[in-house]
């Protein structure tokens, strides 16, 4: 059959219906809104929280990755809680939760209490429930693009904060920043309220939500495990950084309120470069020396990042590299998890994956803060480039999907 009878043969991908149409947009609406509130902080952070009263650079780190911990521990209890009481009222506790951190934050005089406001923010574990409700509104045939649609939110948002951060903390401070966030909680109880369909029934998705029977069954496989703990060395490397980097950057010249000239530039780059990436990434048996490389490059890039920071110019040039290195390590690890598990486990092993992604995030500023405060600058670099070695002797004996298949049946549900 030539190439233009077959693609003749295939079958039409059936378009959204408007209230799938509508679902998407506003579920992934909120999970951009909730994200960027709580990324918003992490560039301007460790610059502005000196004003608080009793910070310390410990502090400041356990400030900044405050909200890790309490995602970690309540995304599957929030994912259990909706399947009995229902999708909506869910997604509105965590949205209301997340405003009152962000308030609570902003009136806050001292670090202890933004501690605190972070992480009531971060109690608000919603993504696991959106994504069920996006299960509940959508067909299967078009679910995966819906999906989409809400992952690269995700990835933009991050992107935007490193932007929009440095000039709207020079504009309205840090207490306005946490405002902000808090209005954005309530523009995304709006869009749940007025955009998002409700759904005419809630059923359990196995293959998007965390299934409790299931856990241990994923827990137990060293191939999930490693990838498990690559998010978790993954997000602990770039919060720790997240406590340098923007000081850096002042040290070599350059006012914190012009600190999204570095930042614009390097996003655009690294988000181009890191395409072609994926693309190579996803094809057959490409995707572990991917991986491989890539936390190689990690670790090198840290070392050249520990050995030549003082100019801007190399500042920039680690910068590019370095988030080039992340989005592409947020987008194939997923996949990887995916790709290992039957469909009705896959929502228990992302709901692992992510428990131990934001566990990375609170560890990243416990770690950080502390190494910054005793051993400063130069012990968080080399905290991270030793933990990228690590991750390196982890992944590298990672096997490929295929030798998983026999192990994969151990994940099934029980």
């Amino acid at each position: 059959m030539t190439a233009t009878k077959r693609r003749a043969a295939a079958p039409a991908i059936p378009p959204l219906r408007p209230p799938e149409l509508r679902a998407a947009v506003g579920l992934a609406g909120i999970v951009a809104l909730r994200t960027l509130g709580l990324f918003l902080i992490m560039p301007v952070f460790a610059i502005y929280a000196g004003e608080l009263a009793g910070a310390t650079p410990l502090g400041i780190g356990l400030a900044i990755g405050a909200y890790g911990l309490t995602q970690a521990l309540l995304q599957i209890p929030f994912g259990v809680l909706s399947d009995r009481i229902g999708r909506k009222p869910m997604i509105y506790a965590g949205l209301v939760l997340f405003a009152l951190g962000s308030v609570l934050a902003a009136l806050a005089e001292s670090i202890e209490l933004v501690i605190i406001g972070r992480a009531i923010q971060g109690s608000g574990a919603i993504a696991a429930v959106v994504m069920a409700l996006t299960a509940d509104l959508t067909r299967e045939a078009v679910r995966v693009r819906a999906m989409a649609g809400i992952g690269v939110s995700v990835g933009l948002t991050f992107a935007i904060s490193l932007v929009l951060a440095p000039t709207l903390a020079h504009w309205i401070g840090l207490s306005g920043l946490f405002w902000l966030t808090g209005a954005f909680a309530i523009a995304g109880m709006l869009i749940l309220a007025l955009v998002v369909p409700d759904p005419q029934r809630s059923v359990v998705h196995g293959d998007l939500e965390p299934v409790p029977g299931q856990l241990w069954g994923v827990l137990r496989r060293p191939d999930l495990l490693r990838l498990d703990l690559s998010a978790f060395l993954l997000h602990m490397v770039m919060t720790s950084l997240f406590l340098v980097l923007p000081l850096a950057l002042v040290a070599a010249g350059l006012a914190p309120a012009r600190h999204w000239q570095v930042y614009l530039p390097v996003v655009l780059v690294a988000l181009a470069s890191m395409v072609p990436l994926i693309l190579f990434a996803e094809r057959p048996g490409r995707a572990k020396p991917v991986l491989v490389g890539a936390v190689a490059a990690l670790a090198g890039t840290l070392v050249g990042l520990l050995l030549w920071h003082a100019s801007l110019f190399a500042l920039g040039a680690w910068l590019v590299v370095l988030f080039t290195l992340f989005h592409l390590l947020e987008a194939i690890l997923p996949s990887l998890v995916a790709k290992r598990v039957p469909a009705g486990v896959k929502g228990t092993a992302m709901g692992v994956y992510t428990m131990f992604q934001f566990s990375g995030v609170f560890a990243g500023g416990l770690l950080g803060g502390w190494l910054y405060q005793a051993h400063g600058q130069g012990g968080v670099l080399l905290a991270c480039a030793v933990a990228a070695l690590l991750w390196l002797a982890i992944v590298a004996s990672l096997r490929g999907p295929a030798g998983d298949a026999a192990a994969a049946a151990g994940a099934g549900p029980t």
